[in-house]
C-alpha cells in the first residue's frame, strides 16, 4: 500500500494462464489461415475476371473467322472472273464486278479481314505457303517473285496463307 492507503499499481501486465495463452495463440493462427484464404480467393477471382474478359474479347475478335473464311472462296472468284472480263473488254460486266467486288472488301475490312499481298517481301512460312522455288536472276533469294493467292488474316491473326513462288539463290 501506498501512503494514501491504495494499493501500489503494478507496471507488469497481468499473467495470462498458459491455457489461456495457448488457445489465444490457436485462434490467431486461425484468423490468419482465414485472412490467407480469403486473399487467395480474391485473386483467384480477379484472375477468372481479367481471363473471361480476354476470351470475351477473342470471341468479339474472332467471331466471324468461320464467316471470313467461307466468302474468301468466293472473292477470289469474282477477282479472277475480273481479269478474264477485263481480257475479253465487256465494259458493262466488268463495272458490275468491280463494284460487288468493293462492296465485298469493304465487308470484309468492316470484319477485320486484311489481305497478305507479299510480292517483293521476303518469304514468311509462318505467313505465306511457296508452291514452288523458281529461278529469277537479279533477285534476292527466298523473296516472294509472284503470289499465286492472296493470303488474308483476321486481326492479326492468319486465315489463309498466301500462296507464292519463291526466287530460287542463285549458287556461287
Amino acid at each position: 500500500m501506498n501512503g494514501n492507503g491504495n494499493p501500489t499499481e503494478q507496471s507488469e501486465e497481468p499473467k495470462v494462464p498458459d491455457a489461456i495463452a495457448a488457445e489465444l495463440e490457436a485462434l490467431r493462427r486461425e484468423a490468419d489461415e482465414h485472412r490467407d484464404r480469403a486473399l487467395r480467393v480474391a485473386a483467384e477471382l480477379d484472375n477468372f475476371r481479367k481471363r473471361s474478359a480476354r476470351e470475351v474479347d477473342a470471341a468479339r475478335k474472332f467471331g466471324a473467322e468461320k464467316l471470313a473464311q467461307a466468302i474468301l472462296p468466293v472473292r477470289d472468284s469474282l477477282e479472277a472472273g475480273l481479269a478474264a472480263a477485263e481480257k475479253a473488254g465487256q465494259t458493262a460486266l466488268l463495272d458490275g464486278q468491280h463494284a460487288t467486288l468493293r462492296l465485298l472488301d469493304e465487308a470484309l475490312a468492316a470484319a477485320g479481314v486484311r489481305e497478305i499481298n507479299p510480292a517483293g517481301q521476303p518469304f514468311d512460312p509462318n505467313r505465306h505457303e511457296a508452291l514452288s522455288l523458281v529461278p529469277a536472276p537479279g533477285v534476292a533469294a527466298n523473296t516472294v517473285i509472284e503470289v499465286v493467292q492472296k493470303g488474308y488474316e483476321l486481326n492479326e491473326r492468319l486465315l489463309r496463307a498466301a500462296k507464292v513462288l519463291v526466287a530460287r539463290g542463285d549458287g556461287p
